[in-house]
């Protein structure tokens, strides 16, 4: 029997991992105990999700609420699927910077301790098992605020002539920069990933998104943008632009996108890898291009106003260089632009949410 173990198993990547490697013939082991809702509320919960995949899937998927921070609960299972264990993808998280500042402690023994105890009962039961972990370019802190940016109509932009021109490359350093809690966080967990791959010889990759997008997302307010905007312009629900002028540039990758970027690491596998991965050049927008666009799909006018601080840290551009990858890995493409990522959440989505807001009222 060949296991996908798959952490936040119901999250917008961990869900799309499960559907992708089903498909291909595995059975998925989940572990997810849907403290989304813990963090953002009753609206951002991934039971819908649970559901979703237990129904589509059936025997090919097993649930298992636990908790990446309980040690003894990890390893029992790992002990239990031991050597079929063929892929381990960690993709939960505590995911928002806002929130990490609330509880730093619940948000390191999550993002860091929680990392640590999935490489540990990986390297004891399953260590040829690939280790793709989710990482994020938070851990470059607020550097990329530092590059020499252009103000135009709808966003900023990088001086064409800059060695990052394309977008930001793996070489961009982490030091001496403001990181955020969360950053720091997702830093500790990124180096340890790294570091039992140099040490124990496992294939480990860290792939440092950009924003993770798609139909799948539970968005709130302090995390999943794109699937939060497209929310509020169909519920007519107020949405704030927190500084920049509304200029800041994201990219934004499909999850599907990524769960292929993560099947070609599975296939040809390395030691101790770390990717820059998000849309790149291919798919990215400002807050302003994106409420254009949300505008444009709804037709309605979204209600949304602008406060003049940004949120600490907050990065004014960032868009990914995925060259690393595809070098590594040229069979990978990309197949989401920002205008079919809104459209494919607004149609998955739009018929959900009103019924869910009728409820609630």
């Amino acid at each position: 029997m060949r296991i996908a173990l798959i952490t936040g198993s119901t999250g917008l990547i961990g869900s799309q991992a499960s559907l992708f490697f089903a498909e291909k013939g595995f059975n998925v082991v989940g572990i997810d105990n849907d403290m989304r809702r813990i963090f953002f509320g009753d609206e951002a919960s991934t039971s819908w999700n649970k559901s979703r995949l237990e129904n589509e899937l059936g025997v090919y998927y097993t649930h298992y609420d636990i908790d990446i921070r309980n040690q003894q609960g990890i390893e029992r299972l790992f002990a239990r699927y031991n050597k079929d264990i063929q892929i381990v993808i960690h993709t939960a998280a505590q995911p928002s910077h806002d929130w990490a500042a609330r509880d730093p402690q619940m948000d390191f023994t999550i993002n860091a301790n929680g990392t640590l105890n999935l490489l540990e009962s990986t390297r004891n039961y399953a260590p040829t098992a690939p280790f793709i972990f989710t990482s994020t370019n938070k851990v470059y802190g607020d550097s990329p605020n530092k590059l020499p940016l252009v103000e135009k109509e709808t966003r900023w932009e990088i001086d064409p002539h800059h060695t990052y021109a394309k977008g930001i490359r793996e070489d961009l350093s982490i030091d001496q920069t403001l990181h955020s809690l969360f950053g720091a966080s997702k830093v500790a967990a990124d180096v340890l990933v790294q570091e039992y791959g140099r040490y124990f010889e496992m294939n480990t990759a860290c792939f440092r998104g950009g924003c993770l997008t798609g139909p799948n997302h539970s968005g709130a307010q302090l995390h999943g943008f794109l699937a939060y905007l497209m929310k509020c312009a169909v519920l007519g629900e107020p949405y704030t632009v927190f500084g920049y002028k509304g200029k800041q540039v994201r990219d934004n990758i499909h999850s599907s996108d990524l769960i292929n970027a993560f099947y070609e690491f599975y296939q040809s596998p390395r030691i101790a890898e770390v990717y820059n991965i998000g849309g790149g050049r291919f798919s990215n927008c400002s807050m302003l291009e994106a409420i254009q666009l949300c505008e444009g799909i709804t037709n309605h006018k979204l209600n949304w106003k602008y406060s003049e601080q940004n949120r600490k840290g907050d990065h004014i551009w960032w868009i990914s260089d995925n060259r690393k990858f595809l070098n590594h890995y040229p069979n990978w493409q990309q197949n989401y632009d920002i205008p079919h990522i809104l459209q494919e959440i607004y149609e998955a989505n739009c018929e959900r949410w009103l019924k869910e807001s009728k409820v609630s009222l």
